[in-house]
């Protein structure tokens, strides 16, 4: 095998579709997945069958990123080291944010030690970090300077984790990149989160709730095109990304709302099917992405358009219902609003 690829949180979401892309395209990369599969994480997203053990390109293995001792000995084997695994979902940390700290900051540190251990073998480290570190955006398009405002626990879990890798690079130089993707969307993910879940509430022919009026404005791009450009940060000259941070995104802001009529209109569903709540407490009112610096570096862009991204999405979920059923009871989080109301959101 010409590298190995460790990737953690590589059952989940965005993970998985990187892992997918990966093992599609480089069929002299070996790869390590470490996923604790917790109830985002999945082995039905992994492009092999685990349960097989005559798979030499791929091995999964169930851990979690704050356990010292695996980890080091996972980073040992490995040449590039690619850390998605984080609690992530906004609402669920409003409640129950324990959690995201200790995975999304301890388990970072624990990654960032590992690596530090293993500078001499490890090349590059690439951290996903999001977008909600920024919290609202105070200008058009929020580059990378954007100053660092997140407005709810997850976002400040992922802005703790963000900062520790850039630290690690300046005490230690280690070979790190910082990603920062804003809202991603496509296959396999979670029905918490807004795309999938207003899916199969068109699938189901149930009412699809938003917060507050649906103005709050998101910038989205396809899973696909987030997994190409962490791929072009792997292979670009060291020089050119170690220490650095890069948005992923599309430069477009969405309103929720605009989002929800866009995937009724494609499902021949009707309007009166989106119902109002309450506003989320910590709510990003827009996020809009400035590429400028991934574009010029590394000539990214993204190549598929939301429309299309939407119709393959929507594909994706119509075939793969006993993927998704498992998962409807998780849809809603119970809340508390800014009101003082208890709503499921």
């Amino acid at each position: 095998m010409k590298k190995t690829i460790l990737v953690t949180g590589g059952a989940g979401f965005i993970g998985s579709n990187f892992v997918r892309y990966i093992y599609n395209k480089y069929p002299d990369y070996r790869m390590i997945v470490l996923d604790a599969l917790t109830y985002a994480g999945n082995i039905e997203n992994l492009p092999v069958d685990i349960n097989k053990n005559n798979n030499e390109r791929l091995v999964f293995w169930y851990g979690n990123v704050i356990n010292g001792e695996l980890v080091d000995t996972l980073v040992s084997q490995s040449e590039i080291v690619v850390h998605f695994a984080a609690e992530s979902h906004v609402t669920r940390s409003i409640y129950d944010n324990y959690i995201f700290f200790e995975t999304d900051v301890l388990g970072t540190q624990t990654i960032a030690n590992a690596i530090l251990k293993y500078k001499d073998k490890v090349e590059r480290f690439i951290h996903i970090s999001t977008s909600e570190v920024y919290g609202t955006a105070t200008v058009p398009l929020m580059n990378e300077e954007h100053p660092l405002m997140p407005m709810s626990p997850y976002a400040a879990a992922k802005a703790g984790a963000d900062r520790l890798v850039y630290s690690y690079w300046a005490t230690y130089d280690l070979p790190a990149t910082i990603i920062r993707p804003f809202n991603n969307y496509g296959s396999s993910q979670h029905l918490e989160k807004a795309v999938p879940r207003f899916i199969t509430s068109c699938i189901l022919n149930e009412p699809i709730r938003i917060h507050g009026d649906g103005s709050a404005a998101r910038d989205f791009v396809f899973s696909e095109d987030t997994c190409r450009a962490i791929d072009m940060v792997i292979h670009a000259p060291i020089e050119e990304v170690k220490g650095e941070v890069f948005n992923v995104a599309s430069s477009i802001h969405r309103t929720i709302l605009s989002i929800a009529q866009d995937i009724v209109s494609l499902m021949g569903k009707d309007e009166s099917m989106i119902k109002f709540s309450g506003d989320r407490p910590g709510q990003v009112f827009r996020h809009t992405g400035d590429i400028a610096k991934i574009e010029n570096r590394l000539g990214w862009q993204p190549q598929v358009s939301w429309e299309d991204g939407l119709e393959r999405t929507i594909a994706w979920y119509k075939d793969n219902r006993p993927w998704w059923e498992k998962q409807l009871w998780m849809r809603a989080v119970p809340i508390i609003t800014k009101s003082g109301k208890r709503e499921l959101h």
